[in-house]
C-alpha cells in the first residue's frame, strides 16, 4: 500500500495568520425560466474624448453690411483675446425666428471677418450668429441683436460728386480726363450720361458702370470736348439723382495784336496792344511785358499780370535804345510767340553835353627802326637755337624773316613769333644745312629796315659729347 493511501486525512489547513479567508465558491446558478423576459444587453462603454482646449474669445461688433432679396452681408471683429498662435477661423449660422434650428452657413472655418451669406429666401426672418474656433475649442457665439428680414432695401439715389468737380474742371489739350463718380442706391440704379441734353459720342468718351460708381474717360482732351457733362442715376424709373460737370479744355493763347510804341519822352515810353484773336479757350489772367536793350539784347521782365492793354515803362536809361515785347497769359500759361515792337525807343539825353577842349594832335607815325638788332650765333647740330631782335614803329610794321634773301615760308621747323616788338625766330633741331645769314626785315607804309646775322651749326666730335640745355643745367646747379 502507498504512502498516500495509507495516510489518514489531514484536516485542511486554515489560512494565514493575520490574512483573510478565501471567499466562498459561488453557488450553481439556478435554471434558466423559459417564460422569463431575457435579460437588456449591457450598455456599450464611452469612447475616451479629447480634452479640449481652452475656448476662445467672442468676435464682437456683428453688424449687417449688406442685405438683399437673397442674401446677407455680415462683419465683425475678431475677440479681444486671440492668444499667440492666433484663430483657425470662424463659423456663421442662422435660423429662422422663432425656432431654434441653427443652419451652418459655413462648413470649415475660416479667417475673413466679412462673409455673404447666399441664396437665401426673401421674405424670411433670420437670426445670425458667429463664433470663433482655435483648434477643438469654440467660443461663444456672437448673435446678431435683432431678426433680420430678408429682402431688396430701397435707398435713394445719391450722387457723391467730389469735391474739385463742383467747379469748373480744366484740363490742357492733349491731356487725358479720367473722372470717378460714386453714387449709392438700390437696387442697381442705372447710369445715363448727357451732353447738352444729347448722348456722349463713343468715339470720344469711354465710360464704364459698376454697381457704386461711373467712369468718365477722355484719352486726348480737344477743344471740342469742352462742356456740360450730365449724369443721371436713376432707379425704378422714378427715383433719380443728377449733377453736372463742367469740363473746360484749353490751351495757350494767341499772341497780343497790334503792339505800338506810342510816345518816348524823358526815360519813359508809352505802349498800346489789342487782346489776341485766340485766347486759348479760357479768360485771359493778364500780360507780360519785357524790355530789351538793344546793346546786350537781353530781355528782362517789367510787368507780370497785367490786365491793361497799355502801359508806360519807366527808369530806362538815358542814351540807350529799346526794342519791347508782350506776352499773353491765361491758366495754361504764357503765349508760345510774344508780340514786338516794330520802332526802336531811343532814349535821349536832356543833360548838359560835354564839349571837350581842342588840341593839337600829335602824329607818332615812323618808319620800322630796330631797336636790338640779331647777333650771330653758334649752335650744335641737333639742339634748338632762337634768334631774337626788337623793333618799333607805327603803323605796326609787317615782319618777314629770310635765309640767305630766301623768304622763310611755313616750314614747322622754323616758328616765328612777335610780342611788344620783340621778334624771335626758332629754330628746331638744327642742321648744318641750317647755317647761313638770316635777315629779319619790317615793312609800314612809311618805309622799311632789316638786319642780319650768321648761324654757325657744329658738329660734336668724335668722342665729345654734347650737352642738352637740361644737363647743362644740372651741371651748372
Amino acid at each position: 500500500m502507498s504512502d498516500q493511501e495509507a495516510a489518514p486525512a489531514a484536516p485542511e489547513a486554515g489560512p494565514p495568520e493575520g490574512q483573510p479567508a478565501p471567499a466562498a465558491e459561488p453557488a450553481a446558478a439556478p435554471a434558466p425560466d423559459p417564460e422569463a423576459a431575457p435579460p437588456s444587453p449591457a450598455p456599450p462603454a464611452p469612447a475616451p474624448q479629447k480634452p479640449k482646449g481652452p475656448s476662445p474669445g467672442q468676435p464682437v461688433n456683428l453688424i449687417v453690411d449688406d442685405v438683399n432679396d437673397s442674401s446677407v452681408t455680415l462683419t465683425w471683429d475678431a475677440p479681444e483675446q486671440v492668444g499667440p498662435k492666433g484663430l483657425d477661423g470662424y463659423l456663421v449660422e442662422y435660423c429662422k425666428d422663432g425656432t431654434t434650428d441653427w443652419v451652418a452657413a459655413n462648413e470649415k472655418p475660416f479667417l475673413s471677418t466679412r462673409y455673404v451669406i447666399r441664396n437665401l429666401t426673401s421674405g424670411d426672418k433670420l437670426h445670425f450668429r458667429v463664433k470663433a474656433v482655435k483648434g477643438d475649442g469654440i467660443s461663444e457665439p456672437t448673435v446678431l441683436d435683432q431678426p433680420l428680414l430678408i429682402r431688396e432695401i430701397l435707398e435713394h439715389p445719391k450722387i457723391r460728386l467730389p469735391r474739385y468737380l463742383r467747379q469748373v474742371y480744366m484740363r490742357t489739350v492733349g491731356q487725358a480726363v479720367n473722372l470717378l463718380i460714386p453714387f449709392r442706391g438700390k437696387p442697381k440704379p442705372q447710369v445715363t450720361w448727357t451732353k447738352v441734353g444729347e448722348p456722349l459720342d463713343a468715339k470720344r468718351v469711354n465710360l464704364r458702370n459698376s454697381e457704386k460708381d461711373s467712369v468718365f474717360f477722355i484719352r486726348q482732351a480737344q477743344r471740342s470736348d469742352t462742356g456740360k457733362y450730365e449724369i443721371t442715376v436713376r432707379i425704378l424709373d422714378e427715383l433719380e439723382d443728377k449733377a453736372i460737370i463742367d469740363l473746360l479744355v484749353i490751351e495757350k493763347p494767341g499772341p497780343p495784336e497790334n503792339l505800338k510804341l506810342l510816345d518816348v519822352w524823358g526815360f519813359n515810353v508809352a505802349l498800346e496792344w489789342s487782346p489776341p484773336k485766340d485766347n486759348g479757350n479760357a479768360d485771359l489772367k493778364g500780360y507780360t511785358v519785357q524790355k530789351a536793350d538793344m546793346k546786350t539784347k537781353q530781355w528782362f521782365t517789367v510787368l507780370e499780370h497785367y490786365n491793361r492793354t497799355n502801359c508806360t515803362v519807366s527808369d530806362l536809361i538815358m542814351g540807350n535804345s529799346y526794342s519791347f515785347r508782350v506776352f499773353s497769359e491765361n491758366p495754361c500759361g504764357l503765349s508760345e510767340k510774344a508780340a514786338i515792337t516794330k520802332d526802336v525807343a531811343h532814349i535821349k539825353k536832356t543833360a548838359i553835353v560835354h564839349k571837350p577842349e581842342k588840341y593839337n594832335t600829335r602824329d607818332f607815325s615812323e618808319p620800322p627802326k630796330f631797336t636790338q638788332p640779331l647777333t650771330d650765333r653758334t649752335t650744335t647740330r641737333g639742339y634748338s637755337t632762337q634768334l631774337v631782335c626788337s623793333v618799333r614803329g607805327f603803323p605796326r610794321p609787317k615782319v618777314i624773316w629770310m635765309k640767305n634773301q630766301m623768304v622763310i615760308g611755313e616750314d614747322p621747323k622754323y616758328v616765328a613769333l612777335i610780342n611788344q616788338g620783340v621778334c624771335s625766330l626758332e629754330i628746331r633741331k638744327p642742321s648744318p644745312f641750317d647755317g647761313g645769314v638770316y635777315t629779319c626785315k619790317a615793312v609800314n607804309p612809311l618805309g622799311e629796315a632789316s638786319v642780319d646775322c650768321k648761324l654757325n651749326v657744329k658738329v660734336a666730335s668724335h668722342g665729345q659729347v654734347a650737352l642738352s640745355p637740361v644737363n647743362l643745367e644740372k651741371m651748372t646747379s
